[in-house]
């Protein structure tokens, strides 16, 4: 009798260190991917069903946990305009139109796969709570919750490489369950500053069939912003940062 006791005891007491192990362990996962404040460069493409591509060149900041710009700087039509994320709420700001315009995250600045929330993707740790934590050989399987309905995805299932700490493939899912896209990182590459992570992240998606985007990722360092960078009025001056 005192054993059983005992077990239940420990069963109990296991279970909320096991979810801080997976709030800890999805924290990690965001700082291997990227530093809490940076620059970085990188391409999108967005590959059609018969083998047409389209192609975008990005300069991309970040501070903290909820602010992020991002600089088009190709293709000659797209360049110069401008994206801003402060939490929820995004705008697309374009040359001689005026003030920047308010765009959603399920939308997409660029068409193809990727939405403006994974153009202008926040840590995870900020969108999501870890429902539970499943381990298998080499990976741990992240099994995430969006923190309120404004998050793109109802939730995620997160398949982490358990030495490297970082996400081999992220399953997008509905809060029915329905699959909206995968995103698969591909390419660890050394970016110096202790920054090792994939280069590649390629998407699919069964509600866009035969379509595929990819996000090339050339440059990301450590770097500190002040505040005035993240507001509307500096929409237009983000090239003043390169």
């Amino acid at each position: 009798m005192l054993k059983t006791i005992v077990f239940f005891i420990t069963l109990l007491m296991a279970f909320p260190v096991y979810a801080l192990d997976g709030t800890a362990l999805l924290k990690q996962v965001d700082r291997n991917l990227n530093p809490e404040s940076y620059e970085m460069y990188r391409k999108l493409i967005n590959v059609e069903p018969d083998g047409k591509k389209k192609e975008f060149t990005l300069f991309s900041v970040k501070k903290g946990a909820d602010k992020v710009a991002a600089l088009f700087l190709a293709p000659a039509s797209e360049k110069g305009r401008s994206t801003l994320r402060l939490g929820d709420n995004m705008w697309l700001y374009i040359p001689n139109v005026g003030k920047p315009i308010r765009i959603t995250s399920l939308q997409s600045v660029v068409g193809g796969v990727f939405n403006n929330a994974d153009i202008l993707n926040l840590d995870y740790a900020v969108e999501y709570d870890v429902a539970r934590v499943e381990e298998g050989g080499k990976e741990y399987i992240l099994h995430l919750k969006a923190k309120n309905k404004n998050v793109a995805y109802d939730q995620l299932k997160m398949w982490v490489d358990k030495g490297k700490k970082l996400p081999m493939k992220t399953e997008c899912l509905t809060e029915a369950n329905m699959l909206i896209k995968t995103l698969y990182f591909k390419d660890h590459k050394d970016f110096g500053g202790g920054i090792v992570r994939p280069a590649v992240i390629e998407t699919d998606s069964p509600l866009y069939k035969g379509y595929k985007s990819v996000m090339i990722y050339a440059k990301i360092k450590k770097r500190s912003f002040k505040d005035e960078v993240f507001t509307l009025t500096y929409m237009p001056n983000l090239e003043s940062l390169r």
